[in-house]
């Protein structure tokens, strides 16, 4: 099967939307903004171009996980299949671009980013980080409710057994090892 597997930097247009299909998978989307710019030797400076949207879709661990990780405005690095839809919308023909990624990350040439492996053992943990991600009920979204819902600070980082460091942050070498199984 052919398929264009691309990878886009950008920004997150949106807040990602996450939710359970009716099989049980977790499922979750947002709208990618990938703007190109180009050093304009005439005014010696950088110009922004076109602006294209993407719709970001992810599912299972992942969509979880980026459920947690991804705010608005926050540059991303997306790798996954291409499919350019065509559907009708008010009488009109539209294209939509979404990309079935595989991949979701911050951009580290743009900020810094703290990494906290989830347990596969302790897969409520991640539906824990899905819920305080989007805050308490009547807040706006990203209104932080602790670590984990109901949980002391460097609770997560231990639950998930990591162990945290001096700061609060998780230390790399603490972390336990991959098993190899799949996702």
């Amino acid at each position: 099967m052919n398929e264009t597997v691309l990878t886009v930097t950008g920004n997150a247009a949106t807040r990602v939307d996450c939710w359970e299909a009716a099989d049980g998978l977790m499922v979750a989307r947002f709208r990618l903004a990938a703007t190109a710019r180009r050093w304009d030797r005439r005014r010696e400076a950088w110009t922004d171009g076109h602006t294209s949207f993407f719709t970001v879709w992810t599912r299972r661990t992942l969509a979880a996980n980026v459920a947690a990780s991804v705010t608005v405005g926050e540059p991303l690095i997306v790798r996954g299949r291409l499919r350019v839809r065509e559907q009708e919308h008010e009488g009109r023909q539209r294209l939509s671009a979404d990309i079935d990624a595989t991949a979701v990350g911050h951009d580290l040439s743009r900020g810094t980013s703290a990494f906290h492996r989830v347990s596969r053992s302790v897969p409520e943990l991640t539906a824990r980080r899905v819920a305080a991600a989007q805050g308490p009920p009547g807040a706006p979204p990203g209104t932080p409710t602790g670590a984990v819902a109901g949980a002391p600070a460097g609770a997560a980082a231990g639950a998930a057994g990591v162990e945290p460091a001096a700061g609060g942050r998780p230390r790399a070498d603490s972390s336990p090892p991959h098993s190899g199984a799949g996702p």
